[in-house]
């Protein structure tokens, strides 16, 4: 019997499920020796996965558009029960169990003290910020998995305080790992607030959940975007208005049409970097351009869409390295304010865990939320890169309620 199984991507369209080692508690030799740490972690725990989700970013990996290589592990959005723990994790129990930030954090370096974990400055050698199982990340194993290693566990962990309730809400709690902190970070940071009017680019699960947070937020109106006739059905579910950017036409005159003035108080790029101006024409450029064609003079765009600095795949090539062509001059002209960059999931987890907890927030429903089992991973990956409006998650051991 294995020790461990985790989904690897086996090249441009094509997962697995493969036998690894069972985890230790170590971290990856490349961190160890770059950063001057030992290897042994007595910071950290084992986790049994309770849930683990498929991801747009994992997506992104198997279609073969990032320099990941063959036999990179995959999963950043875990949730799991504590297992064993290293020696000089205080405050964390086996038994305990908890939401994994996807962000990697030391917790020790200027960056997490200023509560930017998502740009941990020691836990990653090719640059600033880390993740499990993603290309270029410092080499830390996949959550997509039976059991994974989490370190700088008393720091990193987010302990559900009642396991029975934990887990007759994991469908909700599961996102807590990346998903709905990411969206609420996009729709927070573009200033969505009490009667705001917000256009979300994207109608994957990283704009439902924009689209939730921008509710939760106070927002007077909700817009999203998207080619997906099945995705923006999701969106209008739980009351949101859509719009189908492939329809033809300018983007200003649809917002019109909802609204009666052709612009938004703030927006939300929940797209990234395989946007598109219509369904198999790729323009990376496309969501950036509309958002600012859209917002309002003196507004915020939170771009929680991933945008890459190695993209084999791409039509051109400037963008092949990240390079686009956005108006930026527009978007000076009109004094808009720009956030980028990986959402700092421990800014954010804690509370809305507690609306999870109150019954103020359904993430769940809002995305779609599928439970599969790990087997059923590859099919997953298909369903979801086909467009299917569901956010999968995966249970390896039998653990989500039915």
């Amino acid at each position: 019997m294995a020790d461990n199984r985790v989904v690897v991507y086996k090249g441009p369209g094509e997962v697995a499920i493969e036998n690894i080692d069972y985890p230790k508690l170590e971290v990856p030799q490349e961190v160890a020796d770059a950063m001057g740490m030992t290897v042994a972690a007595p910071h950290a725990v084992i986790l049994k996965i309770v849930s683990t989700n498929i991801c747009g970013s994992d997506q992104h990996m198997v279609r073969g558009r990032t320099t990941a290589p063959v036999g990179q592990t995959l999963g950043h959005e875990i949730t799991g029960e504590v297992v064993e723990k290293g020696n000089d994790v205080q405050f964390i129990n086996e038994g305990d169990i908890c939401s994994v930030p996807f962000n990697i954090a030391c917790g020790r370096c200027r960056n997490c003290n200023e509560g930017l974990t998502g740009v941990c400055l020691n836990v990653n050698p090719a640059r600033a910020g880390s993740a499990y199982g993603y290309v270029d990340m410092g080499g830390w194993v996949g959550g997509q998995a039976e059991y994974v290693m989490v370190p700088f566990a008393d720091f990193n962990l987010l302990k559900f305080p009642d396991r029975d309730q934990a887990l007759d809400k994991i469908r909700d709690l599961t996102m807590l790992s990346d998903i709905f902190p990411t969206g609420y970070h996009g729709a927070y940071t573009a200033g969505a607030t009490t009667g705001s009017t917000v256009y979300v680019a994207g109608a994957g699960p990283v704009g439902l959940a924009a689209a939730h947070s921008a509710q939760l937020l106070g927002a007077a109106v909700v817009i999203v975007g998207d080619l997906n006739e099945e995705r923006l059905a999701q969106a209008r579910s739980f009351g949101c208005e859509t719009i189908n950017v492939g329809d033809g036409g300018p983007i200003e005159e649809k917002i019109e049409s909802v609204l009666g003035i052709p612009e938004v108080d703030c927006a939300v790029d929940a797209v990234g970097f395989e946007a598109s101006a219509k369904s198999g024409e790729e323009a990376p450029a496309v969501v950036l351009n509309q958002v600012q064609t859209i917002t309002r003079a003196g507004g915020k765009i939170g771009i929680p869409g991933l945008y890459v600095t190695g993209d084999p795949g791409a039509p051109d090539a400037d963008a092949k390295e990240g390079t686009l062509k956005i108006r930026f001059g527009l978007g000076w002209a009109k004094s808009h304010f720009f956030y980028t960059g990986q959402c700092p999931v421990k800014k954010y987890n804690r509370g809305l865990m507690m609306s999870i907890l109150h019954d103020k927030a359904q993430i769940a429903k809002a995305v779609g939320a599928t439970v599969i089992g790990l087997d059923d991973a590859p099919q997953g990956y298909k369903d979801f890169d086909k467009g299917a409006a569901q956010k999968f998650i995966i249970d390896p051991h039998g653990m989500v309620p039915a």
